[in-house]
């Protein structure tokens, strides 16, 4: 029997996903054209895969048979394409990358282009999320995270500077105003511009001095979301629109053009750099290779 085996992905995306919404935001490709191509792998095979209604997508105890011999079929064919892959003079393919936004200002303008420039037949995907959880989310080979806790069979590569710092900063005038905090606890009694999480959570700003830690439930009157927005807090403190707690990183144009003061400098909390995530399994595709050793090239 000959069946496309674009028609076998298709079916292999929708039963991973479990609908074709969500197999089409996963493979890039639109859910019509995913249904179609399910629609005509059911007629060359001669079985329903599928049932459907307006609410789910399941399996037949046909296509429940097939994806446990197909699956692992394909991820055989896609590692031997990959381990040929890797015989080329320049690596090639698609490589997908899962990163919180602050690692796309602070981390990766150092590295993305030097690489591109290296691998020019390697197509790099950045997806960048605020809700940083799941690294392998949307198919991506691998992740940056600021947390060194590893799942199992998980390996953290240092990426980017290795120590950090958050930074407290306000505008000229509105210290003027409002006067100047000497200590973290004086920010509960100035207007200071938080974040939430997509999870919902409004973090404390913590700070850190001889050993001594405290977390500090700071108000104000406007609340952006973590990452995305928060160019939008910067530009808002800038306009003295109160107190801003974030990357020293981020803030240090605004900084050096005395746009905004630190304030507080002697708390401000140190942390660790970022981890490169990726799967400890042996055979690596060779995009993420090229990636990982590229990385392990750059001066920490």
């Amino acid at each position: 029997m000959n069946l496309d085996f674009g028609l076998l992905h298709a079916v292999v995306a929708v039963a991973k996903a479990g609908g074709f919404r969500e197999a089409a935001r996963v493979t890039g490709s639109n859910p019509s054209r995913l249904s179609d191509a399910v629609r005509r792998a059911e007629q060359q095979l001669g079985v329903r895969l599928f049932n459907r209604t307006t609410r789910t997508v399941t399996l037949t105890d046909a296509g429940r048979a097939l994806m446990e011999r197909l699956v692992p079929a394909m991820s055989e064919i896609d590692a031997a394409l990959d381990e040929v892959n890797s015989f080329r003079t320049t690596p090639g393919g698609m490589l997908r990358l899962n990163v919180p936004v602050s690692a796309t200002r602070l981390v990766l303008p150092a590295i993305v282009p030097a690489f591109l420039a290296r691998y020019p037949e390697i197509t790099l995907e950045i997806v960048a999320e605020s809700n940083v959880q799941d690294v392998f989310r949307d198919k991506c080979d691998a992740g940056i995270r600021y947390d060194e806790c590893l799942e199992q069979d998980m390996v953290a590569l240092p990426i980017g500077p290795r120590i950090q710092r958050f930074a407290a900063a306000a505008s000229p005038a509105y210290l003027a105003r409002h006067g100047r905090p000497s200590h973290p606890r004086d920010l509960m009694q100035h207007r200071c511009i938080r974040g939430r999480y997509a999870s919902g959570v409004v973090p404390e700003w913590e700070f850190a001095r001889d050993g001594e830690t405290l977390r500090i439930q700071v108000g104000g009157s406007l609340l952006v979301s973590v990452g995305s927005a928060m160019d939008l807090a910067v530009a808002c403190a800038i306009q003295d629109g109160g107190i801003v707690y974030l990357f020293e990183e981020w803030l240090r144009p605004a900084l050096d053009a005395g746009q905004l003061e630190p304030i507080l400098e002697p708390w401000w909390l140190s942390f660790s750099g970022p981890y490169l995530y990726y799967h400890d399994r042996r055979l690596i595709p060779a995009p993420l290779r090229a990636f990982i050793d590229f990385v392990r090239q750059q001066p920490v």
